[in-house]
Parts: structure tokens; sequence; C-alpha cells
């Protein structure tokens, strides 16, 4: 592994261990040329996957993008980073396990509105307001409307 701050091709592994979910593998690393540590992850991927856009283009899946928009919504939500962690691996398992290797982003987009929900209602409608791209309040309103009969059913 290339040492992210001299460039030495070569770095030591000092510790491994699997993350809380157990879906990735965490790896202390040190370089010898400079001596600076450093974590890299290890993860399982099972396929390649590609994202159909709206404008019907094509991209490579990046599962980063997920963690951020989740990090986006729950920003100063009372929500630990080990939680999005899980979710953002939830969402990505479900995605894979679809067996088809191009996904419209608008499933996954679907998907990572699901696991919102699960994690803060705050962060669920922060991302819903962008990801449903409301155009008046009117549209967050009848949004909200839904949001509170379904707590309402479930609570």
């Amino acid at each position: 592994m290339k040492c992210p701050f001299c460039g030495n091709e070569d770095s030591q592994v000092k510790d491994s261990r699997p993350t809380e979910d157990a879906s990735s593998i965490r790896r202390r690393r040190a370089c010898p040329s400079c001596g600076a540590r450093f974590t890299t992850f290890e993860r399982v991927q099972l396929r390649d996957l590609i994202v159909l856009k709206a404008d019907n283009k094509k991209q490579v899946f990046d599962r980063d993008k997920i963690r951020k928009s989740m990090n986006i919504a729950l920003r100063k939500r009372p929500v630990e980073e080990s939680q999005i962690e899980q979710a953002a691996n939830g969402v990505v398992r479900q995605l894979e396990s679809l067996g088809e290797t191009e996904i419209h982003s608008r499933i996954i987009g679907d998907y990572v509105m699901k696991a919102l929900a699960h994690l803060d209602s705050v962060a669920y409608i922060r991302y819903a307001s962008v990801y449903k791209d409301f155009r008046n309040p009117d549209d967050f309103n009848e949004f909200l409307e839904d949001v509170h009969s379904i707590q309402k059913r479930v609570g």
C-alpha cells in the first residue's frame, strides 16, 4: 500500500481487525520511510456496479457518495459514525444483492432514504427535500404529512 504522506510504495501492517459489522477489515499501517501511520479498509466487492443517471449517462458506482450524502443529511444529528458506516454498508449490500450490474440512481436514492428513515427522521426529511426535488412549500408539506401518518401507524 502506497504511503499517502511520502508516496513510498511499501508500508507495513501493524494491526488488523474486523469492523463492528464485520463487513470490512481495518488495517493500521506504518511507512518505514517517513514513519507516518495511517488506516486502510478492505471490503468485499461482489460485482462492479454502474449507475444509470436520470439523463441516461452511466458512471461507475462510488460507495463514498452514499456516505457523503448520508453525512450531509445527518450533519449535527445525534447519530454515531459507526451507525452511518453500518447503514452505508447495508445500502451497498442491498444494491449488490439485486443481481444487476447497472442500477438506476433513483433506486439507490430510495435505499438511502430507507436507511436514513431508520437512523433519524430529520435526516430522512433533509435528504428527501433534495432527492425528491421539492419545488414549493406545498410539496414539502405534503411529504411531511406522509411522514406524520407513517409515524402514527408505526409508533
